[in-house]
């Protein structure tokens, strides 16, 4: 099991404490000593008054973000977790990712998805309607754009007529991409063009409101990761896919760390069915309990599982 904890970049009402490029380098280097593979920030440019009152959190360009962990990190990994892919031209995100992953030295996961966010979608002139689509169709741009060849190719607003991107990714043939998001569509798009899926634990109620399938217990995920072989399998790949799932009790907004031995046993029981990555939150008011928390998750966690205790 490897382990991608949020660099808490989305506290920007906390401002210095948890957003300037010195707070993201403490935090980043915590992660790092702590023993987490990655670290990862989300996506929310311009989210709606009404989602934020109901919860919502605001965040960070992820690419300053990550670039400025970058800067602090030497093995770190660097998860956008996530980019959504119809908000943005895919010219425009190929070539973000591209320089995060140059600059970076090659340690870029791409975490990408459809998005649920019809406010955030109005605010930004994207296309809410046929998102699905446009995320399908996003992610074939990039790759073209990442060989570094000339490319040809028309999709939803846009026209490459003989366009050149450098320089091209470090990672070969791009940063893997991992595809967010619970619903038949999102597994299928994994399977089709990714090298990843990122389930989340969702309630059934809580489904509709991010507009996804609901997944309450290991069963249920587990029956999804079934669901994702055969999908693979129908799209002619053997390569395996990463699954990348927030546990069910150390999500972003957790105000303290879980029991070590329950978690223990719960990202056991994950590995088992297939789970190959945890991202989880890091709980903590200020910029030093996170550090301490992070620590403490490493020691008590991390530590423990890959030693077999």
């Amino acid at each position: 099991m490897r382990f991608s904890a949020q660099l808490a970049t989305d506290r920007v009402t906390k401002g210095a404490e948890f957003t300037s490029a010195a707070a993201i380098a403490e935090m980043a280097q915590a992660l790092e000593s702590a023993g987490f593979d990655a670290g990862y920030v989300t996506e929310h440019p311009f989210p709606a008054d009404a989602w934020l009152a109901s919860g919502g959190h605001h965040a960070l360009d992820p690419f300053v973000s990550l670039g400025a962990a970058a800067a602090a990190t030497s093995r770190l990994l660097l998860h956008t977790n996530i980019l959504v892919l119809p908000y943005r031209n895919p010219f425009l995100t190929a070539k973000a990712v591209a320089s995060l992953d140059v600059v970076s030295g090659g340690r870029l996961i791409v975490g990408v998805a459809a998005g649920y966010l019809e406010g955030e979608y109005r605010a930004l002139g994207a296309d809410f309607a046929n998102r699905n689509d446009a995320a399908d169709d996003a992610l074939r741009a990039m790759k073209r754009a990442w060989s570094g060849a000339s490319v040809r190719y028309e999709g939803r607003g846009y026209r490459a007529e003989g366009n050149t991107m450098l320089p091209a990714p470090v990672q070969k043939p791009h940063p893997p991409i991992w595809v967010g998001g619970n619903s038949r569509r999102a597994a299928r798009r994994a399977a089709e063009h990714a090298q990843g899926w990122s389930p989340f634990p969702v309630p059934a109620a809580f489904g509709r409101r991010t507009r996804t399938a609901a997944i309450e217990s290991a069963e249920e995920l587990a029956a999804r990761i079934r669901e994702l072989r055969d999908l693979a399998r129908e799209a002619g790949r053997d390569a395996p896919l990463d699954v990348n799932f927030v546990p069910f009790d150390l999500g972003m907004n957790q105000k303290a760390l879980p029991d070590a031995d329950a978690f223990c046993e719960q990202a056991t029981r994950l590995e088992e069915i297939g789970v190959t990555w945890l991202s989880v939150g890091v709980p903590g008011a200020s910029r030093a309990a996170y550090c301490e928390n992070a620590a403490r998750f490493g020691a008590e966690v991390i530590a423990r599982l890959r030693r077999g205790a």
